[in-house]
């Protein structure tokens, strides 16, 4: 008998100056609270997994703040995806040895693409996870790969880079429309169809407004939901939320 994989829950904590915080189309950050705080209530309501962006790491060229991840690690029970400024094997370490499951590589993979050969390498695909941003290109024919917190455009082709990344190992792809981000309106549904082939799991991000909205981002390919502002502020909780995806007929871990 096949196995139906249950789809994943991930609220995603954006951390900035040791604050949580969300802005729109990567714009605009407002304060959402303390890591520990906000990680402990995700992890008593039912996520499946936290994601943990250290979203400057990169622009200031620092490594992630250990010291929150400890702490947040001490807390949560789940498994738990790190990213921001990731650039050596050594700093994956680190980050593993601190408590967290997943590493998650965005610039320093485009940088140095062997990066992710490597890392998977040492740790195993299923540590390493590749998150990309893009963004609709001007002719409206696909979408353009940017690093550093979505400020530089790099020219690269999505299709072809989430091609290369599973090829050098990654276990899993990250994927956040920028031009969907923050905004509530809803997943990128052509983005997500893109990848309704791809061997590994794909984690859709950019735009969750409404439980529809996670639906439709499952019905379209993504194997993860990875929101913010709806956890953050409270408008949707992550049971409800599961509750009504089983009724629609999504396998989900209640």
């Amino acid at each position: 008998m096949e196995c139906t994989l249950a789809k994943r829950i991930i609220p995603c904590l954006d951390i900035k100056d040791g604050r949580v915080v969300k802005g729109v189309n990567f714009l605009g950050l407002q304060d959402a609270g303390d890591p520990v705080e906000v990680a402990q209530r995700y992890n008593d309501e039912g996520a499946d997994e936290i994601t943990f962006l250290d979203i400057t790491a990169t622009l200031e060229a620092r490594q992630t703040t250990l010291e929150i991840l400890k702490a947040v690690a001490k807390e949560v029970f789940i498994p738990l995806t790190v990213g921001g400024g990731i650039s050596h094997l050594e700093q994956m370490y680190d980050l593993l040895n601190a408590g967290c499951d997943k590493v998650s590589i965005n610039s320093a993979a485009i940088k140095n693409p062997d990066l992710i050969t490597q890392g998977a390498k040492r740790f195993g695909s299923q540590c390493i996870v590749v998150a990309i941003d893009a963004k609709r290109k001007g002719d409206s024919k696909g979408w353009e790969v940017y690093t550093h917190g979505g400020k530089n455009p790099t020219g690269i082709d999505l299709q072809e880079w989430v091609k290369e990344a599973y090829e050098r190992g990654a276990g899993e792809i990250l994927l956040t429309s920028m031009d969907c981000d923050g905004t509530k309106g809803g997943y990128d549904l052509e983005q997500l169809r893109a990848f309704k082939d791809l061997e590994i799991p794909l984690v859709a991000s950019g735009g969750a407004g409404s439980k529809e909205d996670i639906l439709r981002a499952f019905q379209n390919g993504a194997d993860a939901a990875l929101a913010a502002s709806i956890f953050h502020y409270q408008e949707i909780t992550i049971g409800d939320l599961k509750k009504y995806l089983k009724e629609c007929g999504i396998p989900v871990r209640i």
